[in-house]
């Protein structure tokens, strides 16, 4: 059975939707056994003590007497079980033999708080000093420097400040390019300003680094760090209810969190329809997104570019609980994508309507009381409803000759066909340029613009020639070096393997496809492309998990596949864990003519990024910082992930076991942890409120995506 149902790890285990459950923690039933003592012969028992003497025996007292015996030795045999029932699993699991990633170094560099902030140019990461420390050569000792830091004064040594990653959009060189952005608020007087966000100019010192990914290569601003105050804050964090926000950070650290109060004003968000403020800011700034139209006798101007949209998808269901924490999040959401942008991005709730007897389609007021009962009321003009039997009728069996259903649930199950509502949310709103498919489970430390926007504009200025290859592999920035010597190391494995690389459409064998773009046909050939071909096109699929080739693993849905032949080869395929990802609406439509019209299916998690393959489109992984909690050899981690032995080795099949320690994967347990530590949480008896006031106070973390975040109940 695949490592996906039998992991053992008790700190890592999360409820996800591949059922990792977390382990009974609470404690056993104390018992309370009655002391009793013998008599002496010689006392006398007072008068009030005869009722305790022993009872003249009945032969009804008898039954009952043998009752109470019975059921008193059933509760103390059940407690006894439940007992081993609880504790048993645990003790197994803390006697278990360890991974062999437990046996490296634990790293605590990513908990240190905002009493050890230093500039950029002054941080030296954890990893970095613990390989000087150890190094024999006195050219490597450094003198770090550390903030003074006293019992008196727990103030952060840098003071925070206004985070801006958007253009200036009222200057010379943006307004020659594009259409003014015209401002937005929250509310239909004007009168209610965006907020902004806090970040604090610098990292703690000896903040551990990411072994993957990189903030300078993806254009994000790697010197700044966010704490919980200067992130959510100004979306209702820290003031009190009856002022419109949580009151989330009475009892925690946060000396000098008050500065960002000095320019932002506390918004009553009991107030906010983000929806209606969404549709007004898209109004205002409707001019930036159409296509100019030139009337007869008007002279023709000079063309300013168009700027593209996206939707931004949350895919959400009917009894989902929002957390406080979560609504601050999506807040930032569409503050930070939509409204502060003038319009570039739509946030949509994709909300699944589980209970398909629900006639949500036969009455309006059904309709919205299904949205009401649902979501919270500030996101109400948001949602979308859709349902798995919608989508049996949208896209009708038969998918047949599937090769193997792992999984055992209906072709139209969400389990297996989460991307059939995201083809049809696609057709039915086909104004956008781009869809970014977002799990509820999805959290970010940094700031939504810069995140998004600078990965797309990394992915476009991606060449085409090896983009498969890059893709597959995970990029090492302490091991590879930069992203061109990264970028060239892969062709000359490409060059010394026995493999052919992507170029254009891959030809398999098969019974009818659909033709591909004409465009997607390579205008050189591959070893005639200097690097041209692709840059400065858009891509189609961006994924947050490296695009592997599930034939060369043993990852249990591989041969999830309906519609081809059997008799033929299974066509080649592509893949990504996790279905987080931005598609284009090229892509979409070729996913939605695919299923409809050659009812091709893949489980979903494939089904994107193969159309994407078969069809010659524009794919990448976006490097991102990700984050572990043990201090892995760069030799090692590369050739556990990078380069199995084996099939039966791959992290992303019986070898997901490495992921469990890192920030962002399915399975992955840190990611939560560092999540609920930086809220301020204690977790596996570290780190909460006392901690960091007596510490180094509140943690700064720089731009993290964290998967999966099942719950944000903090422990004090």
């Amino acid at each position: 059975m695949s490592s996906r149902f039998n992991l053992k790890t008790p700190k890592m285990f999360i409820k996800t939707r591949f059922n990792y459950e977390k382990l009974p923690g609470g404690d056993s039933q104390s018992s309370s056994p009655i002391r009793m003592g013998s008599w002496s012969k010689n006392y006398r028992s007072p008068v009030w003590a005869q009722r305790l003497q022993r009872p003249r025996m009945s032969f009804a007292r008898l039954v009952m007497l043998a009752v109470a015996a019975v059921m008193l030795v059933s509760m103390l045999a059940t407690g006894i079980y439940k007992r081993r029932k609880w504790h048993d699993p645990q003790r197994k699991a803390d006697s278990r033999k360890l991974y062999h990633w437990e046996h490296y170094p634990r790293l605590k560099g990513m908990f240190g708080g905002v009493r050890t902030l230093v500039p950029h140019s002054d941080w030296v990461s954890e990893q970095d000093f613990v390989t000087y420390s150890q190094s024999q050569n006195p050219a490597d000792n450094i003198k770090q420097k550390w903030p003074t830091m006293s019992k008196e004064n727990k103030e952060p040594p840098l003071d925070p400040v206004p985070f801006n990653p958007y253009p200036d959009y009222s200057s010379e060189q943006y307004l020659k390019k594009f259409e003014p952005v015209k401002t937005c608020y929250l509310d239909e007087e004007e009168k209610i300003d965006l907020p902004d966000i806090y970040a604090y100019p610098g990292i703690p010192q000896n903040q551990s680094k990411p072994f993957f990914g990189s903030y300078e290569e993806l254009g994000m601003n790697e010197k700044v760090c966010f704490d919980r105050f200067g992130r959510f804050g100004s979306y209702g964090y820290s003031y009190a209810r009856d002022q419109g926000g949580f009151d989330l950070g009475t009892k925690f650290e946060k000396a000098g969190s008050e500065l960002m109060w000095r320019n932002e004003k506390k918004i009553d968000y009991r107030e906010v329809n983000w929806g209606k403020a969404q549709k007004r800011c898209l109004a205002k700034n409707q001019i930036r997104f159409e296509k100019n139209e030139t009337k007869k006798g008007d002279e023709e101007q000079p063309t300013k570019q168009k700027i593209k949209r996206h939707a931004y998808v949350l895919r959400t269901w009917t009894g989902y609980k929002y957390s406080d924490q979560q609504i601050l999040t999506i807040r930032a959401m569409i503050n930070e994508l939509s409204l502060k942008s003038g319009g570039e991005y739509d946030v949509h709730f994709l909300l699944h309507v589980k209970d398909d007897s629900i006639p949500i389609w036969s009455s309006e007021d059904m309709y919205q009381k299904t949205i009401e009962d649902n979501l919270p009321k500030e996101f109400w003009g948001m949602a979308t409803l859709w349902s798995e039997q919608q989508m049996r009728m949208y896209y009708p069996e038969p998918f047949p000759n599937n090769v193997y259903n792992h999984a055992k649930a209906p072709v139209h199950s969400v389990y297996r066909s989460a991307h059939f509502a995201m083809q049809w949310f696609s057709q039915v709103h086909p104004e956008y340029d781009f869809y970014w498919n977002w799990e509820m489970d999805l959290r970010l430390t940094g700031h939504y613009y810069e995140f998004n926007d600078r990965i797309g504009e990394w992915a476009k200025n991606q060449p085409r020639k090896g983009m498969w290859e890059r893709a597959s592999r995970y990029y090492i920035p302490a091991l590879h070096g930069s992203w061109k010597n990264f970028t060239e190391m892969v062709e000359e494995e490409m060059y010394n393997s026995d493999e052919k690389p992507v170029w254009g459409p891959p030809k398999f064998e098969n019974t009818g496809m659909l033709a591909s773009p004409p465009e997607t046909t390579p205008p050189r050939t591959y070893l005639a492309d200097d690097y041209e071909w692709g840059v400065g096109e858009d891509a189609d699929i961006i994924t947050f998990n490296p695009i592997f080739d599930p034939a060369k693993t043993n990852w249990v849905f591989r041969d999830d596949v309906s519609g081809y032949d059997l008799e033929l080869p299974e066509p080649p395929r592509r893949c990504a864990i996790i279905t987080v990802s931005r598609l284009s609406k090229r892509l979409l439509d070729l996913m939605h003519r695919e299923t409809y019209l050659m009812k091709h299916h893949m489980f979903p998690e494939m089904w994107p990024s193969t159309v994407a393959f078969h069809h010659g489109l524009k794919a990448v992984y976006a490097p991102h910082a990700v984050y572990f909690d043990h201090n892995w050899p760069l030799e090692s981690i590369d050739g556990v992930f990078n380069h199995p032995p084996a099939p039966t080795d791959s992290v992303f099949g019986w070898g997901e076991h490495n992921q469990l320690g890192n920030s962002f994967y399915f399975n992955a347990g840190f990611s939560s942890e560092l999540w609920r530590r930086w809220l301020g949480g204690r977790e596996y008896s570290q780190g909460g409120p006392a901690e960091e006031e007596n510490g180094t106070g509140r943690m700064c973390l720089r731009p993290i995506l964290f998967h999966p975040i099942k719950h944000e109940n903090l422990a004090t």
